[in-house]
């Protein structure tokens, strides 16, 4: 997360970047963001924190491929899952789908084994998995059993 992105994102497309998730509270422009990223060819992203209403991207949703939903805090890794967001997700699937837009929904934020499976039942396309993964004893493990779960 950056704060002005618009700043950055000719950077991240010459570095080789393929898309760019973009932070709604980073700027006050996500539009503009939004289409300097499209205007590199690029994937778009769209990050909300928690606090975030969806309804802050409901007139720039034909331009985003995915929506990231936050499902802690932004700042370091371990947190705890906030349970408010399995509301969130499943609102956000609705409004993509009374859009008729195709926009992939990840998340990411204290995911693992225990809540994998409800955030797929809510509408997530993409789990977004560190903490239950990378501190696990077996990290391989990790993963197949969220694989088996989901």
């Amino acid at each position: 997360m950056i704060t002005q992105p618009e700043r950055h994102i000719g950077l991240f497309a010459k570095a080789g970047a393929d898309s760019i998730t973009v932070h709604q509270e980073a700027t006050p422009h996500i539009h503009r963001a939004l289409a300097l990223i499209r205007e590199h060819g690029l994937r778009t992203g769209l990050a909300l924190n928690p606090s975030t209403n969806i309804a802050t991207i409901e007139n720039v949703l034909d331009m985003v491929d995915m929506v990231l939903i936050m499902t802690v805090n932004p700042g370091y890794g371990g947190q705890s899952f906030i349970p408010a967001m399995f509301d969130k997700v499943a609102a956000l699937k609705r409004m993509i789908v009374d859009s008729g837009c195709h926009i992939d929904i990840q998340v990411d934020g204290g995911v693992g084994p225990d809540n994998a499976a409800a955030l797929v039942r809510a509408g997530v396309d993409v789990l977004v998995a560190g903490t239950s993964v990378f501190g696990a004893e077996d990290p391989e493990a990790a993963v197949r059993v969220m694989s088996v779960i989901v």
